[in-house]
């Protein structure tokens, strides 16, 4: 699993899914996440705007993520 570093408190997944490189563009990650191709704490997720805090995490194409929110201040 890898970890992917937010200084927000949270991130959007059509955001998230950019920030891992899983795709070039955001249309790309909208159509994944609409097909149902996302998972988010281990459920489908179709919002692409969901929002993603510490500890929350993400699969697609086989490849989990972990979402870590900026710890300081």
């Amino acid at each position: 699993m890898e970890e992917i570093f937010i200084k927000d408190d949270y991130i959007k997944l059509d955001q998230a899914i950019k920030l891992a490189g899983l795709v070039m563009s955001g249309a790309e990650a909208k159509h994944l996440i609409t097909e149902g191709e996302v998972l988010v704490n281990g459920e489908e997720e179709l919002r692409r705007g969901k929002k993603l805090h510490d500890g929350d995490r993400f699969k697609l194409f086989d490849k989990e993520f972990v979402i870590r929110a900026n710890q300081e201040g």
